[in-house]
């Protein structure tokens, strides 16, 4: 039901935009149509490696590896893997709920979601270039383990 008010306010507000400025809302439309086009092949892409990872990964082998059993040593694992991937945020929610509803534990995947926004190991040349190489490794080492504060206080307020 929520998917179509959003959608029905969408269409509502360019209906609105339409009848204000035809002009206007054809570039915007013309943009936002380049602008997919230009994500579509990145898109695809993503979606195509959680779909393979979800196909061979069965929930019990999800919760064996980074499920609320696998303990520090799975808050590591999907740490370092969220520390090293460069997902955008649009991705990396829904495929963490999937992760969730496969078994993956909370604090996991928080751990998981933190790391992937603060701390940039696939960035970081470019980082280096323009703050420094010691800048650079001590915001991500503190992004790191504010990450790893975040997973555990993540799991205490909903409660796993």
């Amino acid at each position: 039901m929520y998917n179509y008010v959003i959608c029905s306010l969408a269409l509502g507000l360019l209906g609105l935009s339409w009848f204000k400025d035809r002009q206007k809302t054809k570039r915007s439309l013309q943009k936002a149509y380049k602008s997919l086009l230009n994500i579509l092949p990145e898109l695809l892409g993503i979606i195509l490696i959680i779909g393979l990872i979800l196909a061979v990964l069965d929930p019990p082998t999800i919760s064996r590896f980074i499920g609320a059993e696998s303990g520090p040593l799975g808050v590591l694992i999907t740490a370092i893997i969220g520390a090293i991937t460069l997902i955008p945020a649009f991705i990396a929610f829904p495929m963490a709920a999937l992760l969730l509803e496969g078994g993956a534990g909370i604090m996991q995947i928080a751990a998981f979601i933190s790391t992937l926004m603060m701390v940039g190991v696939a960035t970081a040349p470019l980082e280096i270039r323009y703050f420094g190489k010691k800048a650079t490794l001590l915001r991500n080492s503190l992004a790191f383990i504010l990450s790893l504060g975040i997973a555990y206080l993540v799991s205490v307020v909903v409660g796993q």
